[in-house]
Formats: structure tokens, C-alpha cells, sequence
């Protein structure tokens, strides 16, 4: 699995995300954030964005990271479904997002922001989990 919704809020969009490792982790809460932006299955991959995040650690990265996803589908009109990590390590994340130009019949919701709000990021022992509450 991926990710799931969880629906524990009204006012707000809460996921949990799942990764082997850090790297599919961060691509798996992107696509769930992503999920939530755009009907990401009729997204089509035809062109790519890069992005670049950093904080102090590996929770405020998370954080940054879902909050850059964001500040990209706003600023480049575009709406993303394909997440390529390249590098990845406690304080910084390079990524190639695939995706298209903006159209209406593609949106779902409009995200505001990342909250910390049961924001909660643990290694398991299948290896990471991460909580997120989406303001929308």
C-alpha cells in the first residue's frame, strides 16, 4: 500500500504514506498530496519540473517538501501524477515532477497549505510512515 485517506477531520484532508525507504516515501506522500489536488490517473506525464527542498532534519523536510509540491502546481499552473525522487537524504530532496498544464476538468481540490496538525513521520519495521493533514 501506498498511502490512505483517513477520515478523522471535515475542515481538513489527513493521509498516511509508506515507503521501503526514504525515497519512495517522499514519492508516495507527493502522489497522495497530489491525489488530492488533481484527478492524478488522467494526468498526463508530457512535461517535467524540477524541484530542490531543504530543512534542518527529516520532519521539517516532509514538511517542506509536500508545502514545494504545492507551491509548484500554484506558481507553474501545472497539475503533476508522475513523482521521480533522484536524491534524497535527512535535509534535502531533489525531484523531477511529470505532469501537464493546468485545466479545470483535471482539478479536485484546492490545498492551502501543510499543517502539523497529528503530523507524524516514524521509521517501522517495514520502513517509513508518515501522517500529514492537508488544510483545504
Amino acid at each position: 500500500m501506498k498511502y490512505k485517506f483517513i477520515d478523522e477531520i471535515r475542515s481538513d484532508v489527513m493521509f498516511e504514506a509508506y515507503g521501503k525507504d526514504l525515497k519512495e516515501l517522499f514519492e508516495n506522500a507527493a502522489e497522495a498530496l497530489l491525489s488530492v489536488i488533481c484527478k492524478i490517473k488522467q494526468v498526463k506525464p508530457k512535461e517535467v519540473e524540477e524541484i530542490e527542498v531543504k530543512a534542518e532534519n527529516l520532519e521539517d523536510l516532509m514538511i517542506n517538501w509536500l508545502q514545494g509540491v504545492i507551491a509548484l502546481v500554484d506558481t507553474e499552473q501545472r497539475f503533476f501524477s508522475k513523482v521521480e525522487v533522484e536524491k534524497i537524504d535527512e535535509t534535502k530532496v531533489i525531484a523531477k515532477l511529470h505532469g501537464e498544464a493546468w485545466k479545470p476538468e483535471l482539478g479536485e481540490t484546492v490545498v492551502k497549505a501543510v499543517t502539523y496538525y497529528n503530523y507524524k513521520l516514524e521509521q517501522t519495521k517495514k520502513g517509513y510512515k508518515v501522517t500529514v493533514s492537508l488544510d483545504i
